[in-house]
């Protein structure tokens, strides 16, 4: 999984906000393409095709690449790499295997977002660690994503408003785009 573009150019002077510039990749979600679901604020992993579970791993410019990282891109701004570990020596294999555990049923091959008390603080507050599918969410979330606006100072409101981590939005030929509330200087907060 590539980095996911960010839906307004980064702030250099301070990283870990936005400007009001819109990024010109994700041009097509001003357009009004694409589909929005909620970005849940975990550790992606993946199941690929033959079983095997991956966690994303990003690596710091001048840090030596686990064993059997695959590398996925590098990103050119800040020098930080980013790829996948075999799930038995990431930090968070033991959280993935509680939520493998308790989840009832097989996985599909694809991306997953695992969440839980040990996972980034937990801000979603789920009582278990869970792998959530990539795009997924309960009906009520899906419903209000849609209504969510593609401006700046609309998102900055609507994502101050919950108590979600952002939006992704898809679109049909595999793009995508996402917006954090902690991307606004405000933190989102109107």
């Amino acid at each position: 999984m590539r980095k996911i573009p960010t839906m307004f150019l980064r702030d250099w002077d301070n990283p870990r906000h936005i400007t009001r510039e819109p990024n010109p990749d994700c041009a097509w979600v001003f357009d009004g393409e694409g589909i929005v679901t909620v970005k849940w604020d975990g550790t992606c992993m993946m199941l690929d095709d033959d079983g095997q579970w991956w966690a994303r791993r990003e690596v710091r410019p001048g840090k030596a690449h686990p064993p059997n990282f695959l590398l996925i891109e590098e990103d050119e701004k800040t020098g930080k790499a980013y790829g996948w570990e075999p799930i038995e020596q990431s930090s968070f294999a033991k959280c993935h295997a509680e939520a493998i555990a308790v989840s009832g049923h097989e996985f599909a091959p694809g991306t997953y977002e695992l969440v839980g008390p040990k996972v980034n603080g937990n801000p979603d507050k789920f009582a278990g660690h869970v792998l959530m599918r990539h795009g997924w969410a309960p009906l009520s979330l899906r419903e209000d994503a849609k209504s969510a606006p593609r401006d700046y100072d609309g998102l900055a409101v609507w994502l101050g408003e919950r108590h979600i981590e952002g939006l992704v939005w898809h679109h049909p030929d595999g793009h995508m785009a996402k917006i954090k509330r902690r991307d606004f200087p405000t933190g989102g907060a109107s």
